[in-house]
């Protein structure tokens, strides 16, 4: 089913861009911890996109953009990235971050990932990290990606796989959801951080945007962290959705509600900190 048929679109947009805005610096602060989490699938999916010396290369839904500087890093002075995002808020950060690292080959535009606004047969290669699965049309996004390739180009995403191998997520959306008397959610539903991980889901839509030689790689990803608690201050202050859940409950009840999310997230502790299970989708496509 298309995902419009599900919510209004335009109203999903304007609440997440509203969402990253008021989260912006919360996310911007932890992009060292972010950073050391996706250190090694940010590495993969730059490889798989074949981004390297020279290269003009889309990062789409960029955030507060660690990835963006990598980019930059791997290209060098005669490369250039764009890196663009729903929330203006957010990419002031991505701007200074990159202008205190002095990166001159960075650009910045506000854009929506399913309208970008950025010329036909453009870029040599995109990516996309963790941000598809939050589009109302994930296809839609893919193809306005194809269309701003040069053919030959390669598009990379990354995205969250199935709830089982993605245990914090899960635990963190089904308790909020238990304690603000709502029920269990599709973890598949559009929009979700979950919902592009149903098995073959992501490669369909890639091929069905126009790419070829489409493959998909699984990758651990565990977000290693002194303890839970590190986590948890995380989730609170970098557009995480679970807030917004408990933002209808009074203060006790929000409070019984965070202890049990640390009860049950407190299983990942170990010896040398706290571990939480993540498992990401590398998915890959060429412009013909």
């Amino acid at each position: 089913m298309n995902a419009l048929a599900l919510f209004d679109a335009e109203t999903f947009k304007a609440a997440t861009r509203e969402q990253w805005d008021r989260h912006a610096k919360g996310w911007s602060d932890h992009s060292a911890q972010i950073g050391n989490w996706l250190r090694e699938s940010t590495d993969a999916m730059l490889a798989m996109a074949e981004v390297g010396p020279g290269a003009h290369v889309l990062d789409v839904a960029a955030g507060a953009g660690d990835q963006t500087l990598d980019i930059a890093t791997r290209i060098g002075p005669t490369g250039s990235v764009l890196a663009t995002d729903l929330s203006p808020a957010i990419l002031a950060f991505a701007k200074e971050n990159a202008r205190r690292a002095g990166y001159r080959n960075v650009e910045i535009q506000a854009a929506d990932g399913e309208n970008l606004n950025v010329p036909e047969n453009s870029f040599d290669a995109a990516i996309c990290r963790l941000g598809l699965m939050f589009f109302p049309d994930p296809g839609k996004g893919l193809r306005e990606v194809f269309r701003a390739l040069k053919p030959g180009g390669r598009a990379c995403t990354m995205v969250f796989s199935t709830p089982d191998k993605n245990l914090c997520v899960s635990i963190l959306v089904s308790t909020a959801l238990k304690h603000s008397g709502m029920p269990p959610r599709d973890p598949y539903q559009p929009g979700g951080l979950l919902s592009l991980g149903k098995p073959g889901l992501i490669d369909e839509l890639f091929r069905q945007a126009g790419f070829s030689q489409v493959a998909t790689t699984k990758v651990m990803a565990p977000f290693r962290l002194p303890s839970v608690k590190n986590y948890l201050d995380f989730i609170r202050t970098s557009a995480s959705p679970i807030p917004q859940i408990l933002s209808r409950l009074d203060e006790t009840a929000r409070d019984a509600a965070w202890a049990e999310i640390e009860s049950k997230l407190s299983a990942f502790n170990t010896p040398g900190g706290w571990e939480g299970p993540n498992e990401l989708l590398l998915t890959v496509g060429r412009r013909p």
